[in-house]
């Protein structure tokens, strides 16, 4: 059996980085593209996007022409899995739930939300976007049913872990963790923790020190 690749996390989230860059020289008439061009654009070394486009690309550069700019950006949409729409629920509608399901661009990173799920019953059998909202006694069923397998959690952090083993139970493979607490699944289940506090938190110590350099 062929040994599967060992990406890190920050290689793989350099992917939508290049690809947005990527597209938008597209969308202005660019046929080639250089690692170097790429380089100096995102602000990353030139080693460091060699090693990343030669890891997941299937053709190599020509010289002093680069590569074909349709092919890589064809190759980082099929390694970060954007060529197959995943569908996807989300529960917890409150602000953070009802944005995400307002929000069309998922579906350009393969990402289709189907519909919410929520206790309060002024949200249930209601609709945003034209996605409906279900109770939570209907989750399992409609996982099931659905064939859905990733789950986008936006409860508040008491009752998070809770949703994460109701999803669990129903069959969802893959979590996004929106809810400000590390949920405890098994190892066999994909989990995204993303703690809003924690991104504030390097924000504001950045600001912090790029205050007090600018006072020097």
């Amino acid at each position: 059996m062929d040994k599967v690749p060992n990406y890190s996390i920050k290689q793989i989230q350099r992917y939508p980085i290049y690809l947005k860059y990527l597209i938008s020289m597209r969308n202005a008439g660019v046929v080639n593209i250089t690692s170097p061009l790429i380089a100096r654009a995102l602000k990353f070394s030139e080693e460091q996007v060699k090693k990343d486009l030669q890891a997941i690309t299937s053709t190599k550069g020509k010289p002093n022409l680069g590569r074909d700019i349709n092919v890589l950006i064809d190759d980082i949409e099929q390694f970060l899995g954007y060529k197959n729409t995943d569908d996807a629920i989300i529960v917890g509608v409150g602000s953070i739930g009802e944005a995400f399901m307002k929000y069309e661009g998922f579906k350009e990173f393969g990402l289709n939300i189907l519909a919410g799920f929520d206790i309060n019953p002024q949200k249930i059998d209601t609709k945003i976007n034209g996605k409906p909202i279900f109770a939570m006694s209907k989750l399992k069923n409609l996982v099931g049913r659905l064939n859905v397998k990733i789950a986008i959690i936006t409860t508040p952090s008491s009752a998070a872990q809770y949703v994460a083993d109701l999803l669990v139970d129903a069959g969802i493979q893959a979590i996004w963790n929106f809810a400000p607490i590390n949920l405890n699944v098994n190892e066999d289940i994909v989990i995204e923790n993303v703690n809003l506090a924690s991104s504030l938190a390097v924000i504001s110590h950045k600001l912090k020190n790029k205050l007090q350099e600018e006072k020097i």
